[in-house]
This record gives C-alpha cells, sequence and structure tokens, in this order.
C-alpha cells in the first residue's frame, strides 16, 4: 500500500457527509456513521434517513418485538435484510463492538428484548438501522479523494436527533465553521441556482 492510500484511511466513529454535488439518491443529503475502512472496503451506516417501518413491522413473529413501534432507520442499499442496533447502552445491551464515545453497535434481538421491556430503555440512545452502506477495496478512498464525501469528528447528538433528514446534514456541515457554512447553503448542482 502506499504511503498516499494510508491518509485516505478514516477511522471508526467518523461521520462522512456527502457532498452537496453528490446526486446518488443513495446518499444525497446524508451523514454516514463510519464502522470501518481497511484494504478490503468499508462499511458504515446512514444515521440521518428515517424509513416508515417499525421494529414490530421487521420482526412480526417475535413475541415481545413484534408488538414495537421503535422506528427504524434507513443505513444504506446494501444488507436491507439485516438489522443493527447502534445503543450507549453496553451494560443492558451486551456484544456490542465499540465504535467511539460511548457508541456500541450490535447485540442480540432477545436482549434487546428484555431492555426495552425494562427501565433501562427509557431515555436511553438507541438507533435501529436496517441496511448499510458499503464500499469495494479502493472504493471509498477514491470517494474520499474526489471530495465525495467530507469527514468529521464524531457527534453523538447528529447521531440520535430525529430531526428531518436534511436538517441534520445541514447541521453537521454548518458545525465544521466557515467552509461548512458555505456548503450546507449550496445547491447540489450550481445550474440550480
Amino acid at each position: 500500500m502506499s504511503k498516499h492510500d494510508t491518509t485516505l484511511r478514516i477511522a471508526p466513529g467518523t461521520l462522512l457527509l456527502s457532498a452537496p454535488p453528490l446526486l446518488d439518491p443513495n446518499f444525497m443529503h446524508t451523514v454516514v456513521l463510519l464502522v470501518q475502512h481497511d484494504d478490503d472496503g468499508a462499511y458504515g451506516l446512514v444515521v440521518n434517513r428515517s424509513t416508515d417501518a417499525t421494529l414490530g413491522d421487521l420482526l412480526p413473529e417475535h413475541p415481545q418485538l413484534g408488538v414495537s413501534e421503535i422506528k427504524v432507520y434507513g443505513g444504506g442499499p446494501v444488507g436491507l435484510d439485516t438489522l443493527q442496533v447502534l445503543h450507549q447502552a453496553p451494560h443492558a445491551l451486551p456484544g456490542g463492538v465499540p465504535i467511539g464515545q460511548g457508541l456500541f453497535l450490535g447485540t442480540g434481538l432477545d436482549e434487546l428484548a428484555g431492555f426495552l421491556a425494562s427501565e433501562d430503555a427509557s431515555g436511553a440512545r438507541l438507533r435501529l438501522v436496517v441496511g448499510y452502506s458499503g464500499w469495494g477495496a479502493g472504493q471509498l478512498d477514491a470517494e474520499l479523494a474526489s471530495g465525495s464525501w467530507i469527514p468529521r469528528s464524531l457527534d453523538l447528538a447528529l447521531v440520535f436527533t430525529d430531526d428531518p433528514p436534511e436538517a441534520v446534514w445541514r447541521r453537521a456541515l454548518r458545525d465544521l465553521g466557515d467552509s461548512g457554512v458555505g456548503l450546507a447553503s449550496q445547491p447540489p448542482d450550481p445550474t440550480w441556482n
């Protein structure tokens, strides 16, 4: 691997903000939580795109979770048959992988059901995500080099907010300072001015 490639590696827990010109409907105006980025590719979860589905819709056969009205978010266009749990309750939801700042990914369905039935769930930061965003070897590196993604540090308020998707993306950009403020108000295509 060349030194140039190494400088493009993004650490787990980094948020990737889609640049305004990124018109792919799967990623336009998204905030992606990066989970892994290595020689084999990258993996992350869009955190600012809700769906119309609830946990009960996804798991109707599960005795406890099948009646849950918890909203499910869309993590990306890959693996739409996978449910993932982002949380800050490792004591109650064991088996999760640490992402950063007390954020964990993963737990079992029975653990999730027990947690949701407990008092600990009240006010807990929990995000259910179906699907994920995946990049093949070198793909994210090339997209970073071309400016399609803007990396920024993890902000848990952006990960767990219920604000509208567009507002989350714009806030994430504005938080970067003067350069981000300009990007947040830039149309995807300059000809739209």
